[in-house]
């Protein structure tokens, strides 16, 4: 029988666009207001802490939603298959909002937070890999379908940051918290009741593997726990210290993958090496990008004018127009790919990583000369952030759904959706270096502004000039996969 479609696409993306849409309005949506939330007055019903300390719980819970995929996706490849994982992920998020929606308890809001975190880690990769198994063909179509399902990303993203930001920001946080869970509640209405189209794909694995993982990793969170509830070391130090650890022990997985592995050809071993270099290039883009919640959030609600006439738009409203601009390109970036390809123009994946972090470092030159202007006595002009986000949409198009299509074509099936969880890791990377890079950008510190947007920007210009530059070589590794 014949398969069907919308929109020349499998009816089955559809409902994964909207299941997506709902879990990242509430994964945006709350994460729009929470470095607000930490770093606001008890008077104004916020927890008042200052920005070091708020920007490593954020970093450090942001890392964790993302480096949690690693497990998920593992659990999903050896015990659940990824639509159970996603059922339960999603139904654990909601768990996590609905606490964080409780007034008055810093033990809710903590227990929140951990819970939202592990329910995204069973979510967001498995998601991500039955969109890449709906089309086994690969292709420019398979990219194509990545930037469709972007769009579901962020027209919640777009609506959570709009709707929880003002909740949150002008009627009470925890207005904010419960619209999240509500959303999530109803991604999944929508996944458990439209789900047939996807019968054939993520499914329970055949051969179930040995649960030993799980258990050192629960050994692994413990010793975490204790170290931090114990005080052995700060929250600040400990975040400090992950930065390192983070990518150490990606580096040894892949390494085990790419080395130790016997099972794997050659080939498949250098599409690994690939996949590496392609983690590196997108570490160093979500670090840049992922300040929108917490550089770009202080920059905005402290040295920003933000008035519309009398009324003052709440700070977390901007970081929904990297959003809005996604929706307004993400259909034109997919129409341009499948039209390079056919004129066998298509810039490579290296390539357009490349050209990723180009439009970042622009993106934070125009904050290097905004924040210069604001040493001048002057609040900036909300047009510096609008541009801004503009370039971070232009940079994300390049390398977010190109990236999310590039792991699901080279990644060894039997790693398949771990290759998964890797990908996000890089997102866990970059939110971790973002959080503390946050805790820099205090009231007394105005003056280090300029430079250390600069310091980013140089960085960011560094590394895509040398995957421009090798985009060749890189590309050959791929093994003919586009």
């Amino acid at each position: 029988m014949r398969e069907k479609t919308f929109l020349g696409h499998p009816v089955g993306l559809f409902v994964l666009f909207f299941t997506e849409m709902g879990e990242r309005f509430s994964f945006y949506g709350m994460k729009a207001i929470l470095f607000l939330y930490l770093i606001k007055g008890v008077e104004d019903g916020a927890l008042g802490l200052p920005e070091d300390l708020a920007g490593a719980i954020f970093g450090l819970y942001a890392a964790a939603v993302y480096i949690l995929t690693l497990p998920g996706g593992w659990i999903a490849d050896n015990l659940i298959g990824q639509k159970k994982a996603i059922w339960w992920g999603g139904i654990i998020i909601m768990i996590g909002h609905i606490l964080l929606a409780i007034p008055g308890s810093n033990a809710y809001f903590f227990a929140g937070l951990v819970s939202v975190a592990f329910g995204t880690g069973l979510l967001k990769a498995n998601i991500s890999s039955i969109v890449g198994d709906l089309y086994p063909e690969g292709g420019a179509k398979r990219d194509s379908a990545f930037s469709i399902f972007y769009m579901g990303i962020n027209s919640g993203s777009l609506l959570g940051m709009i709707i929880v930001g003002y909740l949150g920001e002008k009627i009470g946080w925890h207005y904010g918290f419960g619209a999240a869970a509500f959303a999530m509640f109803i991604g999944l209405i929508v996944f458990r009741s439209f789900r047939g189209p996807l019968k054939h794909v993520g499914n329970e694995p055949e051969v179930k593997g040995s649960p030993n993982f799980l258990y050192a990793l629960a050994a692994i969170l413990l010793i975490i726990f204790l170290i931090l509830y114990f005080e052995v070391i700060s929250l600040v130090e400990f975040t400090n210290y992950m930065q390192y650890v983070v990518p150490l022990l990606t580096v040894l997985y892949f390494a085990y993958i790419g080395f130790f592995d016997s099972s794997l050809t050659v080939a498949e071993k250098k599409r690994v090496a690939v996949l590496f270099i392609f983690f590196v290039g997108a570490a160093v883009f979500w670090s840049g990008f992922e300040q929108s919640s917490t550089t770009l959030t202080i920059f905005a609600e402290r040295y920003t004018d933000r008035h519309i006439f009398d009324w003052e738009m709440p700070a977390s409203w901007l970081q929904s127009a990297n959003s809005f601009f996604i929706l307004i390109f993400s259909a034109v970036f997919a129409a341009l790919w499948i039209f390079l390809a056919k004129k066998k123009m298509n810039p490579s994946t290296p390539l357009k990583f490349g050209l990723g972090l180009f439009n970042l470092a622009l993106a934070f030159f125009v904050l290097f000369t905004a924040s210069k202007l604001v040493l001048d006595g002057t609040k900036a002009n909300v047009g510096w952030l609008l541009l801004t986000y503009l370039l971070f949409t232009l940079g994300e198009l390049c390398v977010s759904p190109v990236g999310l299509s590039t792991y699901t074509k080279l990644a060894p099936r039997k790693y398949y959706s771990q290759m998964m969880g890797l990908w996000f890791v890089a997102a866990s990377l970059g939110n971790l270096i973002a959080g503390l890079f946050a805790g820099n950008f205090t009231v007394d510190a105005v003056n280090d502004m300029p430079g250390l947007f600069l310091q980013v920007c140089l960085i960011s210009l560094g590394i895509g000039l040398i995957l421009a530059v090798f985009s060749g070589p890189i590309k050959r590794w791929m093994g003919g996969i586009e």
